[in-house]
């Protein structure tokens, strides 16, 4: 949570006052102070004689991270701009984006390379910065998985950074490469140093103003023109009340505050950043879900049918890019696609002992899912509705464990408040929180099957179960008009899941209700700011044996798809009154929102009055380009500009939305295109049962 704003801070300037810090172009300590020195390799206190941590999960994955430090280069170099500072702006704006703590450049002296390892033409050094997670209290749960991991956590995520930017450049047509502990051409702690992130405290360590000690950095080359940082200079009496003083202390200007409170890091680590405790539990979501939900095949996805070639040629040969045809998409993807086969694995053949108490597991479970970097975790059963029925083969999927862990990883509202959610960023905000959630569960997953319990990563890449009952049965939100997605009452409809399945004996968390229904009810912005008219604008039906606003899917899926001036689309994410800053100002409008039904309708009145929703320029940090034959180039068709409109209103009598309900889907095996039966469709929609009569007819 925040006091103050960062709306008016540039992206590239990350979370941080770094420009406030003193610099010098002579580093504050002599070459034989820094050279060689290396950053401390753990965070962790005395192993305790406990169950066995999940650090060396943590180091596979970043030894598969580093792996993945080259590649090949794009054959032509990008249209993006000449200017150096304009071109490091927007590789410090990309790890911002990808969740650094700090990026800073420097031109590589010949000592920063190990002996016959230079790489012609790598003149110039992009280096990140990740602080280490923060560890549970003595005693808490999860103290005894994670007590040495801090440090790996940190190495393994700056080993992911580095991968992701080398490959980004790389994708604009020039020559990078990756560099982590473990796995570097360079001495990354004498870069950090060059760069700014970093310098020699009176100790002799390695240190930072706003970080400490305990952070971890990644390098990657380039032949890529920059802007050098200059090193850090030393902090006079004159310049450590500007540095370190009230505005940093409370965070002025929207940047992260070294209050340390107003970070969460005074709460228990498995409650997690956001107040979920606070928000009413209930028996049973405040959605009706009957007994006769039917499980659905993947080939009956609309992206799997456009695929397939049901939405026609046009949809079929651009589901295969849709999502992936920007260099800061691509960028992501070698990981994604490496994680997928470590999704499940053999399983320990004795569960360890103390692993059977499932209030315990629940609590440790997700201390680790948060120290990992999981905004949200909530714990349900595994319902056989909520497992496809079929793979993408057509194999029969057997639903096979007892109990789902469900993650929300946040897109950021930072790059949300720069977009039209239609535009040429929008897939990245989806890749990122997907690759972010697919190493966290893989992770936990891997150290799971190493307790003996059996676990399986469900990912975006490679999912058995459908995720949205999960998220709602997990009490991390409501059903929302925007259908079917559920929204929470902290980062609204901004998130993308990920979920483990498994049988460790866990208590599952109770559904929640903070309003929504009756909020989603009076508020139409999600309907009247969709593109395609997917999102309906009249009441709840009843589709498949449950309570929802049905959205029309295959318009949905064919926007996305094909939408020829960006990548897929997250516009009603963009402009739902739950997109929300994190600041305390907002906490106040949702208790109102929660509390006092009556301003529920004045406040999505309201959201509008103040802009939300339109584009803020200051935010706008990315290039607009599209991968065509492997080469980023300018959009061939431009770019989706939008802000609010608000005259698209259409009375529900008027709208087009058709259901495709479980009978109307392919069959699991279908080879062959299979068009939707639109007419039919619409007719289903006309004729779908209500909520009300579903509850009568279920009384009766």
């Amino acid at each position: 949570m925040r006091l103050f704003s960062n709306r008016a801070r540039p992206v590239h300037l990350g979370p941080h006052p770094v420009e406030r810090l003193p610099r010098s172009p002579i580093p504050s300590a002599p070459p034989e102070a820094w050279h060689g020195r290396a950053f401390a390799s753990s965070g962790g206190l005395e192993r305790p004689e406990a169950l066995p941590g999940l650090r060396s999960s943590v180091e596979r994955y970043a030894a598969l991270f580093s792996a993945l430090r080259n590649g090949e280069t794009a054959d032509a170099q990008a249209a993006i701009p000449s200017d150096v500072q304009e071109r490091s702006n927007n590789l410090k704006a990309q790890c911002s984006f990808v969740d650094a703590d700090l990026a800073g450049i420097a031109s590589i002296p010949d000592s920063a390379w190990a002996e016959g390892r230079r790489i012609h033409g790598h003149n110039l050094v992009l280096v990140v910065a990740i602080q280490w997670p923060r560890l549970p209290r003595a005693g808490d749960p999860g103290e005894t998985w994670l007590h040495d991991a801090r440090g790996a956590v940190a190495e393994m995520r700056a080993a992911e950074v580095a991968a992701v930017m080398a490959h980004y450049i790389r994708q604009l047509g020039f020559g990078a490469v990756g560099h982590a502990a473990g796995e570097t051409d360079l001495d990354i702690p004498l870069l950090a140093i060059l760069s700014g992130l970093a310098e020699v405290d009176a100790h002799g360590a390695l240190s930072h103003p706003y970080l400490g000690s305990a952070y971890s950095c990644a390098a990657v080359s380039t032949e890529m023109e920059l802007a050098p940082d200059q090193p850090l200079a030393p902090i006079g009496g004159g310049d450590r009340w500007r540095v370190r003083g009230l505005s940093w202390f409370f965070g002025w200007g929207g940047t992260r505050p070294g209050w340390s409170r107003l970070n969460g890091e005074h709460r228990p680590l498995h409650w997690g950043p956001y107040p979920m405790e606070r928000i009413k539990r209930t028996e049973s979501p405040t959605t009706l879900l009957t007994d006769k939900i039917p499980r659905v095949p993947k080939r009956a996805a609309f992206f799997a049918r456009a695929l397939a070639g049901d939405l026609g040629p046009k949809a079929q040969k651009e589901r295969a890019r849709f999502a992936t045809k920007t260099p800061n998409v691509l960028a992501m993807v070698p990981l994604i696609r490496a994680m997928v086969p470590h999704q499940h694995g053999p399983v320990a053949s004795d569960p360890t002992p103390d692993t059977d108490d499932p209030d315990w597991n629940a609590d440790c479970v997700k201390a680790a899912a948060y120290f990992l970097g999981a905004d949200m975790v909530g714990i349900s059963k595994a319902p056989d509705f909520a497992w496809y029925s079929h793979d993408d083969d057509g194999s029969e999927i057997t639903p096979n464990h007892r109990f789902a862990i469900t993650m929300l990883i946040d897109q950021g509202h930072e790059t949300m408040e720069g977009a039209s959610g239609d535009d040429w960023i929008s897939g990245a905000q989806s890749m990122r929180a997907y690759m972010r959630g697919s190493e966290i569960a893989g992770i936990l997953a891997e150290h799971l099957r190493g307790l003996g319990h059996d676990a399986r990563s469900q990912t975006n890449a490679d999912s058995q179960v459908l995720q949205i009952p999960l998220i709602l049965l997990a009490g991390l939100g409501e059903m929302s008009r925007i259908g079917e997605l559920v929204l929470n009452p902290f980062v609204g409809p901004r998130f993308k899941s990920v979920v483990v399945t498994t049988n460790l004996p866990l208590t599952p968390d109770k559904p929640i209700d903070f309003g929504l229904q009756d909020f989603c009810e009076k508020c139409l912005k999600c309907a009247r700011e969709c593109p395609c008219h997917a999102i309906p604008f009249g009441p709840k039906v009843m589709f498949n044996g449950y309570e929802t606003w049905k959205p029309d899917a295959e318009k949905c899926a064919r926007y996305r798809v094909t939408n020829p001036k960006g990548s897929a689309c997250g516009r009603c994410m963009k402009t739902c009154p739950y997109n929300l800053e994190g600041l305390l100002s907002e906490r106040l409008v949702l208790w109102a929102a929660i509390n006092l039904p009556f301003t529920r309708k004045w406040l999505a009145i309201l959201d509008d009055k103040l802009g939300r929703g339109l584009r803020n320029k200051i935010k706008r940090w990315w290039w607009d380009l599209e991968i065509v034959d492997g080469r980023a180039v300018p959009p061939r068709l431009g770019t989706n500009e939008r802000d609010l409109n608000f005259a698209n209103i259409l009375k529900p009598e008027d709208e087009k939305i058709a259901h495709y309900p479980a009978d109307m889907n392919p069959s699991p095996d279908q080879q062959d295109p299979l068009p939707p039966d639109r007419k039919e469709g619409l007719r289903r929609a006309k004729e779908a049962e209500t909520p009300e009569a579903a509850l009568h007819r279920l009384r009766t």
